[in-house]
């Protein structure tokens, strides 16, 4: 086991949102809303392609199927809610906050995150492409079973954060801040950047060896046979 700064073993856990929905009414089918309100909702296959629902409240909803190419969330507030399969590019969540919430199977490319605030969610299955979440702040996260292509953690702030199962490729954590980020149980884990950055995380100690090269590259160490 390879330990953290600290030198301690492992990393403290994240804590998983614990969702109770109350029986969910369906959305009335029109768009969404800037400033809108949507309380103990259900949004069903919706097509929100496109439409503006930034500076939104969703509490105790659930999205299922839902079309979120080009959707403008941006500093939206999603509270206690679930998102099932949703799929989109370009959907624009920067600014947006996500607290207990259950994101599952999604299809997703060039989301925007960055700026938001992320606790106690859980990413589930699926497949993230060019995720962007430079300057986030992101506490009890759990990334589980999901393939993650080039996401961007850039400037920011991991805390009680677990990667379990997932595919990780081309990660940047460039001037990311990490404490008790545990990858440990990545099934495969590619950093292409920032690796520097990588103090206050757990990794496994066949990671260690995998990560070798970069690490030497980044200390200006010659490796020669």
């Amino acid at each position: 086991m390879v330990r953290g700064a600290a030198g301690r073993p492992g990393a403290r856990a994240a804590r998983r949102p614990e969702l109770r929905l109350p029986a969910p009414e369906a959305f009335d089918g029109g768009g969404l809303e800037p400033d809108g309100d949507y309380d103990g909702l259900e949004f069903a296959g919706t097509d929100l392609a496109g439409q503006d629902g930034a500076g939104a409240r969703f509490m105790d909803c659930a999205l299922r199927g839902c079309a979120l190419d080009e959707t403008r969330l941006s500093r939206a507030r999603v509270l206690d809610s679930v998102l099932d399969g949703v799929r989109g590019v370009g959907t624009d969540l920067a600014g947006a906050t996500l607290r207990d919430v259950e994101l599952s199977d999604a299809r997703l490319g060039g989301t925007q995150l960055h700026g938001a605030v992320l606790e106690r969610v859980r990413i589930r299955g699926g497949k993230i492409d060019f995720l962007n979440l430079r300057a986030a702040a992101l506490k009890d996260v759990v990334f589980e079973g999901c393939v993650l292509v080039e996401p961007d953690f850039g400037g920011a702030r991991l805390e009680r954060v677990e990667f379990v199962d997932c595919t990780l490729k081309g990660v940047d954590l460039s001037g990311a801040t990490l404490k008790d980020v545990d990858l440990r149980r990545a099934a495969s884990l590619e950093i292409a950047r920032g690796v520097d950055r990588l103090s206050g995380a757990v990794i496994s100690p066949t990671q260690l060896l995998d990560l070798a090269p970069v690490l030497a590259g980044e200390l200006g160490i010659a490796v020669e046979g």
